[in-house]
């Protein structure tokens, strides 16, 4: 009885080395994401009910106190309010000039060498980083830049406009700057998509009579409507969380003009010290960013 029970033993280590040594590749990685991801969260999530927190030893819990403060900051309402504007704008324009150029790279009466080139051209802001996009449009935008230059050239306005320092441009300008450093993201996802459309669709529609936007609006857009979905989640979630553009152009001023959910949760940390405070904008910004997360999920698995 023994030895059958050791002989057992035996035939189901190597199955259960098989089972476990999976887990054993991920657990570096699991450890990372417990220590830089799932302990900060949990941290933050702490701190947002807490009152002198990380400077003071021993914090009071004032439970939904900081939340309260946050929602009665006038500068918390504005941030926002450009927030709105800047995500709502940068995904849209995202959108429109993402799909316009991947369907202009996908027809085929533009060279083969013409659409190479254009691809790399118009895939270029996407290769850049924020600090240099950052100093590259801080140059242009400045009164004596490109841009100024180019309005005065051409009459359409003799005046120096000081587009990153003027409460009446700036919001407008660095959301400019991210539909411009954005939508080659959406133009390369969109042009895969396109490619993937079977041509035999556009050839029956073209025998039962549909002219170009027929076939636009009830072939190629149903066919691209998974991949939108998804690009529209991912935008949002990493548009809303935007900081290194916005901080390095123009740190969310001029007087709050641009100041956004990002910038505001950083200067109440990093600069007012009011850590707690801080928390609950994170937290609040982390609720939202997860609701829209778990529609991504379920959406990809129901493509699956």
């Amino acid at each position: 009885m023994k030895a059958n029970s050791i002989n057992i033993y035996k035939q189901d280590a190597p199955s259960l080395r098989k089972k476990t040594e999976p887990y054993l590749y991920l657990l570096p990685t699991l450890l990372l994401m417990c220590v830089l991801l799932i302990i900060p969260i949990i941290m933050v999530i702490r701190y947002s009910f807490y009152d002198n927190v990380i400077i003071n030893k021993n914090p009071v819990f004032v439970g939904l106190e900081n939340f309260k403060l946050i929602f009665e900051n006038s500068t918390f309402v504005v941030a926002v309010k450009n927030t709105i504007v800047f995500v709502g704008g940068s995904i849209v324009f995202h959108m429109i000039f993402g799909l316009a150029f991947a369907v202009v790279l996908n027809t085929k009466y533009l060279h083969r060498r013409t659409k190479a080139v254009s691809r790399v051209l118009l895939a270029l802001p996407w290769m850049f980083t924020a600090s240099v996009i950052a100093i590259l449009w801080k140059m242009m935008m400045n009164p004596n830049g490109i841009i100024n230059y180019l309005l005065s050239v051409t009459n359409l306005s003799s005046s120096h406009i000081e587009w990153l320092a003027s409460r009446d441009f700036a919001l407008f300008s660095i959301t400019f700057i991210n539909i411009w450093a954005g939508y080659p993201f959406y133009m390369v996802s969109l042009l895969a998509g396109l490619q993937g459309i079977p041509n035999d669709l556009y050839e029956a529609a073209a025998i039962d009579g549909a002219n170009i936007s027929q076939r636009f609006f009830r072939i190629t857009l149903p066919q691209l409507k998974p991949i939108i979905i998804s690009l529209v989640m991912l935008d949002f979630v990493w548009t809303i969380q935007q900081f290194a553009l916005i901080w390095m152009t123009t740190g969310g001023g001029p007087i709050n003009a641009t100041e956004m959910m990002s910038t505001f949760i950083y200067k109440l940390g990093f600069s007012k010290y009011e850590y707690a405070q801080a928390s609950a904008s994170a937290v609040i910004l982390l609720v939202v960013c997860t609701i829209v997360a778990i529609f991504y999920v379920r959406h990809q698995r129901g493509q699956e």
